[in-house]
């Protein structure tokens, strides 16, 4: 049976979610991201690309570029929150769903043709959508995962397009080989070099050359530019750690300041365990120095989720990895060996009043926010750019902002 996957990509979703909490923003450069000198790009609108604005560009430099555009720092859990909406619409709509990322989708449409036109359908989808949330969102329609993410990409801003079958290799051939999934910058060059700029020429190229060129990426990439991808649409990834880093605005040595935003991290990691119903076994914590060397330490700890037994854990990783007198640039902690399981109380060491007091602040902080309720040694200066990030284990990838980077 012929495969039909639909590929859904929500526009320009975090600046999509501003406008929706401030029509204001209509019409306006919009840029998501730090607001630091060392931020980044996370998301800017069409208005602002026209002016050579894109994700991951430094902060500092669209602001050259684009100096009268609205600057937001951005909410992950308001993202987060926007971003359910969508796919509880389409889990209630399709028969299997893939969440490959916050604003991004995959669905098997395969067989439905039999009772429904699955474009119209998919048609009749998309709109209902953008009634319900008020979001824009484009989709690719075609036999597998590849072509039909894109058809996506070209089919943007808001709008949708559908590559039937046979036709993969027609409607891939004009296009950029960048466009490929899989092929990054430093693949670009490689092909550059061989005058290779477009999936035509890949198409026509000996597999054998492509291998030996470009090793065992080499088959997927010619797969791809030829239109041949059978991946599976995979309804769920488990999610194997949990992790927070703080990049500071300036390097420093402030003792006190980087005890603060470790201990902050620790604790709101410890948080997100308890709301996703999740133990660790696993503390890393990393740092990173002004001379960009990077160093970290893990240790193993019984399975818990319980703040004040993991916090002591990664501050005695963070001083037995804070041995050089440089300045700090970066840290970081990250829970891993993560499983199912709620956080039990420890017959030598908690009561029950312990329990309840976690129970107590999960419910505040799942009501009001992630730091309206907080250890006193988590305030400070150090924990500012803390942010809220929604719920990790909902069976979609963490949102990763940059307003980290401050």
């Amino acid at each position: 049976m012929q495969r039909t996957i639909i590929h859904f990509d929500l526009d320009t979703f975090f600046v999509s979610c501003e406008r929706r909490l401030d029509s204001r923003l209509i019409g306006k450069p919009v840029i998501v991201g730090g607001t630091g000198d060392r931020g980044v790009v996370s998301a800017s609108s069409y208005e602002a690309r026209t002016f050579g604005v894109h994700s991951a560009m430094p902060m500092k430099m669209a602001r050259q570029l684009c100096p009268d555009a609205v600057y937001i720092r951005g909410n992950a859990g308001t993202y987060s929150k926007m971003s359910r909406e969508v796919t509880e619409i389409l889990q209630e709509s399709l028969p299997v769903v893939e969440k490959a990322s916050v604003d991004e989708f995959y669905g098997d449409l395969t067989g439905m043709d039999k009772f429904f036109g699955c474009y119209r359908f998919s048609k009749e989808l998309r709109q209902r959508i953008m009634n319900e949330t008020g979001l824009p969102i484009s989709f690719g329609m075609s036999p597998n995962k590849t072509v039909s993410k894109v058809a996506t990409g070209e089919a943007k801003p808001n709008n949708e397009i559908k590559v039937d079958a046979g036709y993969e290799k027609i409607f891939l051939a004009p296009l950029s080989i960048k466009k490929i999934p899989s092929v990054g910058q430093k693949t670009f060059v490689q092909f550059c070099n061989l005058g290779v700029r477009t999936v035509d020429l890949v198409q026509q190229m000996p597999l054998e050359m492509m291998e030996a060129v470009f090793g065992k990426s080499g088959r997927i990439i010619w797969e791809r530019c030829n239109g041949i991808d059978n991946s599976p649409i995979v309804p769920y990834h488990e999610r194997k750690s949990i992790s927070s880093e703080r990049t500071y605005g300036q390097d420093t040595t402030d003792i006190t300041k980087l005890r603060t935003t470790i201990s902050a991290m620790a604790e709101n990691l410890a948080f997100q365990l308890r709301r996703g119903n999740k133990l660790t076994s696993i503390v890393t914590v990393k740092v990173r120095y002004s001379d960009f060397q990077t160093y970290s330490k893990q240790m193993r700890v019984p399975y818990t989720s319980a703040d004040h037994t993991l916090i002591p854990k990664v501050m005695e990783l963070f001083h037995k990895l804070h041995n050089r007198r440089m300045l700090i640039r970066l840290v970081g902690v990250r829970y891993s060996g993560l499983t199912e399981g709620h956080y039990q109380i420890d017959l030598f060491e908690n009561t029950n009043k312990t329990v309840n007091l976690y129970k107590a602040m999960d419910i505040i902080r799942d009501r009001y926010g992630d730091h309206s309720i907080r250890r006193a040694n988590t305030i400070g200066e150090g924990s500012r750019t803390i942010g809220n990030q929604g719920n990790p284990f909902n069976g979609e990838p963490p949102i990763l902002l940059a307003h980290r980077h401050q």
